[in-house]
């Protein structure tokens, strides 16, 4: 039976060097509590010192504020960081990016098969989940920078299997860990019937367990009475120690404190959704929005890739959405309340949903690209010093049949204006997107090829397609000049389709597109 303990106590367990695993999923499951009490106590005590983070999508809500994993952002603290996405906690991201800790970004469904692997005493996890990217250690090998490079740890390892390349990536044991729930019972089981996710937290406890760890889950209420069994998401013979913390201190998410339509406590009215006005996302959102098939299931990424769900929505689409933390159907949101969705069918547990796209579960996929190369490679994970990592990027692209990289053809203030069923550039963006050799390849054209898998570049101006060549330019806006406002804005020349088409019109005007006869998974 767990004990119920303040915070202060639970992360006083916490040892010099030990490796802490850390629940929740970008803006939503953060234990706050818990995570401003060890950075507290490292203030007062100096200890623990150079724990070893182990997270998915690392917790928080943008800002310099301390908020998630922004709290732990305190040199000596922390000294290396294993994780596969940065970008929530900025303050946290600038410890890899500042060369101040040693980092290591995975792909999050090796993550999470990570945490199964230690859980079940597995040496580790093979998987071709990475080759051709960052990840592969012919390229970086997960390293994000100097640090890492000096501190020797082989986090992946390149092998042959019956004459196939694959990728191991070690398992290793977690000496703690720091997640929450919704409810404990007086036993210290947890249920998160509140929360807007499944996150991987209970496989954080299992591997944190069987490592003869400490696991400490911090919770708004207790029930004197025993959980219901279906209610039991961490049973408490996996619990060591309970915190029971105000309800105001744990919101359900950083966008909203509470919301039950995303809990699935209630189904929310869809209906209110408002329309997303005409803007050069909605148009971007609308060309990718024609693809979409019956019986097919998608998954958006943040950004403008979310508007691809919206704009099914306005059109009366009937979508079969997954998203990798969770969550299948219903409607995504958007911004800081991307992960969720209002009205879910159901909850997938997040580490299944991610095994299920490495074994080609997805028909489509729409994600965004920071940058694009002339070999079709994508970068969305590193940018100067700054390395946010793959998150789910690479476990979604790998195995998916088709994929779809939509986003603006260029970065940087514009002015673009949509009028009359046309394009018009006033001021473009000054940052190229479309580069003769990306940063990081967080996305293998190469990889893709071998795979024969179909991959499509959309933009409010043209629409290209992965060819054995490279890129091939296959439509573009009505209203842009091909040479001065396409050609003349990339880093490399591009193919040139011969049946170069004209974006259709309707995209680019008022109203509904008519695009209702799709039916996607009744």
């Amino acid at each position: 039976m767990a004990e119920f303990v303040s915070a202060k106590e639970a992360v006083s367990k916490i040892r010099d060097h030990d490796t802490v695993a850390l629940g929740g999923f970008g803006a939503y499951g953060a234990p706050d509590v818990l995570l401003k009490a060890l950075a507290n106590r490292y203030k007062e005590e100096s200890h623990p010192r150079e724990i070893t983070t182990v997270s998915g999508i690392s917790t928080g809500d943008f800002s310099e504020e301390d908020v998630g994993m922004n709290c732990l952002a305190v040199e000596g603290l922390v000294g290396t960081i294993i994780a596969a996405h940065l970008g929530n906690p900025p303050r946290f991201g600038a410890l890899a990016a500042g060369n101040k800790v040693a980092a290591y970004t995975l792909p999050l469904g090796v993550v999470c098969d990570l945490f199964r692997a230690t859980a079940s005493g597995k040496k580790g996890v093979l998987t071709s989940i990475g080759l051709g990217t960052c990840a592969d250690p012919r390229v970086e090998g997960c390293r994000v920078n100097q640090k890492a490079l000096e501190q020797g740890r082989e986090v992946v390892k390149l092998v042959t299997v019956d004459g196939c390349e694959q990728l191991y990536y070690p398992a290793f044991p977690i000496h703690a860990c720091l997640i929450r729930g919704s409810l404990a019972d007086r036993n210290g089981s947890i249920s998160i019937e509140k929360e807007a996710l499944t996150a991987a937290d209970a496989q954080i406890a299992m591997a944190v367990h069987n490592s003869g760890g400490i696991v400490i889950v911090q919770v708004p209420a207790v029930s004197e009475e025993l959980l219901m069994p279906r209610k039991v998401r961490i049973h408490s013979s996996l619990v060591d120690y309970v915190v029971v913390v105000p309800e105001e201190s744990q919101p359900q998410g950083y966008a909203a404190f509470y919301r039950p339509e995303l809990s699935g406590e209630i189904r929310g009215d869809a209906e209110d959704l408002a329309a997303m006005p005409l803007s050069l996302r909605k148009v971007i959102a609308r060309r990718a929005a024609m693809e979409l098939r019956p019986g097919c299931v998608i998954n958006l990424g943040i950004g403008i890739p979310s508007g691809v769900g919206a704009v099914a929505h306005e059109e009366g689409i009937e979508s079969l959405l997954s998203l990798e933390s969770g969550p299948v159907g219903g409607v995504p949101l958007e911004g800081m309340g991307f992960a969720a969705a209002v009205n879910p069918q159901a909850f997938m547990e997040m580490c299944d949903a991610l095994n299920l796209y490495d074994g080609g579960y997805l028909d489509m996929a729409f994600l965004g690209a920071a940058q694009i190369d002339r070999k079709g490679n994508v970068n969305v994970s590193r940018f100067g010093t700054r390395c946010t990592g793959p998150g789910g990027f690479i476990d979604i692209t790998q195995n998916t049949k088709k994929i779809f990289f939509i986003g603006t053809f260029t970065a940087g203030r514009s002015d673009i204006r949509i009028s009359g069923g046309k394009l018009e550039i006033i001021q473009d963006g000054e940052k190229a997107k479309f580069v003769d050799q990306v940063q990081q390849i967080t996305f293998s054209a190469g990889y893709a090829r071998k795979n024969d898998q179909q991959v499509t570049y959309i933009t409010e101006r043209a629409v290209f397609s992965l060819t054995e060549e490279g890129l091939k330019l296959e439509e573009i806006a009505p209203g842009v000049d091909l040479q001065r406002d396409i050609l003349g804005k990339m880093g490399f020349v591009p193919i040139v389709s011969e049946n170069l088409k004209i974006m259709e019109e309707r995209i680019f005007r008022e109203g509904k597109m008519g695009l209702s006869g799709i039916s996607i998974h009744k």
